[in-house]
């Protein structure tokens, strides 16, 4: 709890009562490797913050190849924003990547929460500005790397995901195939 507190202290103020109601809202769960924290087609209706795991949020093809679009791992927020936000369905899949351990407001507590807490929508304003500037700044440039390129970049933004994420899926993030990451692994080596 307190790491989700701290967290939350880097984008805003939070008084001790404030903090409280947070503690009283939210919800320890724990989300089995494989299995989904949100589903396409299914409205989100919880937003975890990820003390323990690794998610991704992917997709599938028509042919039902699973592309990943991004990991999130601890210390971060997992949700898809638009579908909790707008009460739509999503197009994507959260899929627990390890046993995952998160800390879960359902949106009825989330919007609780922005009702006595001041403040608490332009936290999280803030929170998904940061995040999309981080996610920008990782992508932008994949188009125009080559493959090697791209994998090293990943180890340098995200040190020690690589060994924690399955081969199949670092491999459908970064474009290419897992032979072919399995190639410029043993060359980087």
């Amino acid at each position: 709890m307190e790491e989700l507190l701290a967290y939350l202290l880097q984008f805003g103020q939070l008084d001790q009562q404030q903090r409280d109601l947070i503690q009283a809202r939210v919800k320890a769960r724990h989300i089995p490797k494989g299995a989904y924290f949100s589903e396409a087609g299914k409205i989100a209706r919880h937003i975890g913050y990820v003390t323990e795991g690794i998610f991704r949020v992917c997709y599938y093809t028509k042919q039902g190849d699973s592309i990943t679009r991004y990991f999130v791992y601890e210390n971060r927020f997992v949700v898809d924003i638009n579908s909790f936000r707008e009460e739509t369905p999503s197009a994507e899949y959260i899929e627990a990547v390890t046993d995952c351990r998160i800390l879960v407001f359902s949106k009825q507590d989330f919007t609780e929460l922005a009702a006595l807490i001041p403040g608490w929508q332009d936290l999280f304003v803030k929170i998904t500005s940061y995040v999309l500037e981080n996610k920008l700044r990782v992508t932008s440039n994949m188009l125009a790397q080559d493959a090697q390129t791209r994998y090293l970049n990943f180890i340098d933004h995200y040190p020690g995901l690589v060994n924690r994420v399955p081969l199949a899926m670092l491999a459908s993030y970064l474009g290419i195939t897992p032979s072919s990451l399995s190639r410029i692994r043993k060359n980087i080596l």
